[in-house]
């Protein structure tokens, strides 16, 4: 009679240890993912190398942010598109097309292993020689401090599905088995979708995750997935990277992400894309603004609406638009464009090739106070745009201040007036101008300077105790 008894007290310990094990585990996989507190810094070789960047031109660039913006936040070093592929020397091909042999097989041929999975092509990264895949370049990144990431396109390469590549954690099942081959990407023919109901596709997802967590990737940008709306394969790539157990940002691509998603993506995308790809012109930066409107609300920690690369510095030296130049972007309009970046929370990461960063293209991305409004403003939002002028605000953590970006959209220089009422403030109200770094000193109701057209005021508020 009083063995029964203890027996179930022995079973009830054991499973409260077990519940208590599991609850660990799951905190630990939680804490784990908790990545893009705040916009992601860093810096994509897509804008200044298009698909043919190479390691030393990598490395060179994470020699530039572990020296020059290391310490105010930038961390990211981001391998864009095609790295599987072997562009020729000298070559600028953006997006190259795969055709299909006598047999059925394709050229080019990308670097593939026998389980379906891309590996980086060895004549543009030389330590991924004999399938050593990112690792060594991972490694390097880190050893400066940094994180490093990648650029994959969605789905499964079309030369794998020929191939009928097995899918590595899913016995028998072949690539063919679980592409969707009605599911293409319109601007590269590289790849098929997944079609996620079929048994082996969340295990190949899976896969390359894994392998990717293998050579130490903290970020991928997924392409080829936010427009159309693919919500099977964006919940896959979560799933795969919540599989590893490794923190890993997940950023999805091209806009336009259709807003009616805002709470979907929010849940299982760290950043997204609201705009198809951003470069340097001042009716895009426009139309950028138009954009944000649209989302605004929507950012917090974990989840950020994306605005693109900062198109700022050396652009296009081997494609994938225009010819190499610096930004054609004006100084007020690049004030401009990073300011705005920062007040909407965007995520920041550089377009140009740093070691070429001019003076003033340094400037723009080494001011802390500036990068402050980026990385802690609270809920912005705009307040109040036309064809002259625009305001938007954000509210600083712990404080009555308020950060306020002023824009002039004038084709001339024009006094822009910033009302303190509009934004909440009675009485006298200290502004701080944070790109020049000074105080203007105390104002009541209203404060305005000349700003030159295209440009950009950034203000911090702090409202006087009367």
């Amino acid at each position: 009679m009083v063995r029964i008894p203890t027996m179930v007290n022995k079973i009830k310990l054991i499973l409260s240890f077990l519940a208590f094990v599991a609850f660990i585990a799951g905190s630990q996989v939680a804490s784990a993912q908790q990545v893009a507190v705040t916009p992601p810094m860093g810096w994509n070789s897509y804008n200044c190398y298009g698909s043919a960047v190479h390691e030393s031109e990598v490395k060179a660039n994470a020699q530039y942010m572990a020296k020059n913006l290391k310490p105010y936040g930038w961390q990211y070093i981001v391998v864009d598109f095609l790295w599987s592929y072997d562009n020729p020397p000298g070559s600028h091909i953006g997006n190259p097309f795969q055709r299909r042999l006598e047999d059925g097989s394709y050229i080019p041929w990308l670097t593939m292993d026998k389980w379906g999975r891309l590996l980086p092509q060895p004549n543009k990264f030389p330590s991924a020689l004999d399938g050593k895949g990112f690792k060594s370049l991972g490694d390097y990144v880190h050893g400066l401090g940094l994180k490093f990431g990648i650029h994959v396109m969605r789905g499964i390469p079309r030369q794998a599905v020929w191939a009928k590549s097995p899918v590595l954690g899913a016995k028998g099942i072949t690539a063919d088995m679980i592409a969707d081959t009605s599911s293409k990407c319109e601007w590269m023919n590289h790849m098929y979708g997944l079609d996620m109901s079929k048994p082996g596709a969340q295990e190949y997802l899976n896969s390359i995750l894994d392998l990717y967590a293998s050579w130490g990737v903290d970020f991928i940008k997924v392409d080829d997935i936010s427009r159309p709306y693919h919500k099977a394969e964006i919940e896959g790539y979560h799933k795969a990277i919540l599989h590893t157990k490794r923190p890993i940002v997940l950023s999805i691509s091209p806009g336009e992400t259709p807003v009616k998603e805002a709470a979907h993506v929010a849940r299982y995308a760290n950043q997204w894309r609201m705009a198809d790809d951003f470069w340097d012109s001042w009716q895009e930066l426009l139309n950028m603004f138009a954009y944000a409107r649209k989302w605004q609300g929507t950012g917090g920690p974990g989840h950020w609406p994306d605005c693109d690369m900062l198109q700022i510095g050396k652009l296009s030296k081997r494609g994938p638009v225009g010819p190499e130049r610096y930004s054609k972007f004006t100084d007020d309009e690049l004030r401009t464009h990073m300011t705005f970046w920062c007040i909407f929370r965007s995520p920041l990461m550089m377009g140009g090739n740093m070691p070429e960063n001019r003076p003033f293209d340094l400037q723009l991305l080494n001011n802390p106070e500036v990068l402050a409004v980026n990385q802690h403003g609270i809920n912005p939002k705009e307040l109040y745009h036309n064809n002259e002028s625009m305001v938007w605000y954000s509210a600083v953590p712990g404080s009555k201040d308020m950060y306020v970006a002023v824009f002039n959209l004038k084709d001339t220089n024009a006094d822009v007036p910033l009302d303190f009422t509009a934004l909440g403030f009675n009485g006298r109200v200290t502004v701080s101008d944070l790109w020049a770094r000074q105080n203007k000193g105390a104002y009541q109701s209203t404060y305005q300077q000349k700003i030159n057209a295209h440009g950009a005021a950034l203000y911090r508020l702090s409202p006087i105790k009367q």
